[in-house]
């Protein structure tokens, strides 16, 4: 099995390798930063298996994810996120990812993670099962899934107290494409200030 980590800070490459050590039948296990990196080593490598980090710099693990979908379908992806479940997981698994991991739990189950998605399984913990069988996947159930990956980003930014030319540096946007963006969250979740913001991410636990 051969296995690419993405993520951009190099302790976390190397701790989540000396983990990945411990997978049956593993004979590589290759590394890149970002989104861009990751795109070119699958072009010139195959893989097993990739390990994404949901949090890089320019393009979001999940930005990433979809692109890489789109390349090698058949690759199974575990996004691993200092998010808890209820923020991200539903998300990654409608845009394709085999399974959905936080960090602070990496070191017990990423061994048998990867073993389960190697072989065309799901990794759902008992916690997301509970989520997935409550979920609408034909419609939204929540104002926040009305919004794109991009915007959903944003919102968590700006609810956490994050300035619009704040998020734009964060994120290598325009001041004036975050505005845009900024709006459209507005718009699309029928709310009307950044106090509203924040109050509906703290009501839905979308922030710590």
């Amino acid at each position: 099995m051969k296995i690419l980590i993405a993520d951009d800070h190099a302790v976390v490459r190397a701790g989540l390798k000396q983990i990945l050590t411990g997978v049956s039948g593993v004979t590589e296990i290759d590394g890149v930063a970002n989104g861009k990196e990751l795109m070119q080593k699958i072009k010139e490598k195959d893989f097993d298996v990739v390990v994404l980090d949901i949090s890089m710099p320019g393009k979001s693990g999940l930005e990433v994810l979809k692109e890489l979908k789109n390349a090698k379908p058949k690759i199974p992806v575990l996004m691993l996120s200092m998010f808890p479940e209820g923020q991200y997981a539903v998300r990654v698994l409608k845009a394709g990812a085999s399974g959905y991991l936080t960090k602070d739990s990496a070191s017990e189950e990423l061994v048998n993670a990867v073993e389960k998605i190697y072989l065309g399984r799901k990794y759902i913990t008992p916690s997301l099962a509970e989520k997935l069988a409550d979920f609408s996947w034909e419609g939204d159930k929540f104002p926040h899934e009305k919004l794109s990956d991009r915007e959903f980003d944003i919102f968590k930014m700006i609810a956490s107290g994050n300035t619009v030319k704040e998020v734009a540096a964060n994120l290598f946007l325009s001041v004036k494409t975050v505005s845009t963006y900024k709006a459209r969250i507005y718009e699309k979740m029928k709310l009307q200030t950044r106090v509203d913001i924040t109050s509906y991410a703290i009501k839905n636990k979308l922030i710590d």
